[in-house]
């Protein structure tokens, strides 16, 4: 991967699958900008102190304005990652519509708002550049998001805004992609389905490969595609 000194957000950074993207990131030279959303510490994080790895406390991904004044602040910028976003499972009766909003905003919005100000902050370095989200195979297979419908529709909404900015940014030569993972292997996961076959669940690893894929200008081709990522699972 030819990344080295190329300017990267990554969104969502702190959590299992972030810092497997933010490590393979870091491996292949780039300097990263990491969003921190308010509340989460950097106490845990492998990569704190990292000489390539610049962190910017309390910026609420929902916020338009803190959003924009964030990428603003960049140097010039080859690409951005998003990552944050969140879950939530209930029956239909069960689900409040406030928590049907909450993942439209976490999952939705937040995309959205990165990439709007991504594409400014790369188009003004005229050379290109890279963006990928993330959906969920639910977002892909809307069937499989029974139970979880409002999580399903936001993650959805990433994978048709992706396909669609992908399409609308490729003659300014931004490719923008998605991947979609089925369940993650995370201790998390583990503890919330012990029972369940872990070795066939794709690892944060694993989907950090097919994102630095994406990312790299190596990537010469691949554009408006959402990409499953879903293991043996």
């Amino acid at each position: 991967m030819h990344l080295e000194n190329r300017h990267i957000v990554v969104t969502g950074g702190t959590g299992a699958l972030g810092c497997a993207v933010v490590g393979r990131l870091l491996d292949a030279g780039a300097a990263l900008h990491l969003p921190v959303e308010p509340g989460v510490k950097l106490d845990d994080f492998p990569h704190a102190g990292h000489a390539k790895l610049s962190a910017k406390a309390d910026v609420d991904l929902t916020d338009a304005a803190a959003v924009e004044n964030f990428y603003a602040a960049l140097p010039e910028l080859w690409a951005s990652v998003h990552l944050a976003g969140g879950f939530a499972m209930a029956p239909l009766a069960e689900t409040d519509p406030d928590v049907f909003q909450h993942m439209m905003d976490i999952n939705l919005r937040t995309c959205f708002l990165c990439c709007r100000a991504a594409v400014a902050r790369i188009a003004a370095g005229a050379a290109g550049g890279r963006i990928v989200n993330v959906a969920a195979r639910p977002g892909l297979e809307p069937r499989g998001g029974a139970g979880m419908a409002a999580y399903a529709a936001s993650k959805a909404g990433v994978a048709a805004l992706s396909e669609a900015l992908g399409e609308e940014l490729a003659e300014q030569g931004i490719w923008v992609n998605a991947v979609a993972p089925s369940i993650i292997d995370t201790p998390a996961n583990r503890d919330a389905m012990p029972d369940a076959d872990h070795e066939t669940w794709p690892t944060p690893e694993g989907i950090a490969e097919t994102i630095a894929f994406l990312v790299s200008p190596d990537n010469r081709v691949t554009r408006g595609g959402v990409i499953p990522v879903y293991g043996r699972f």
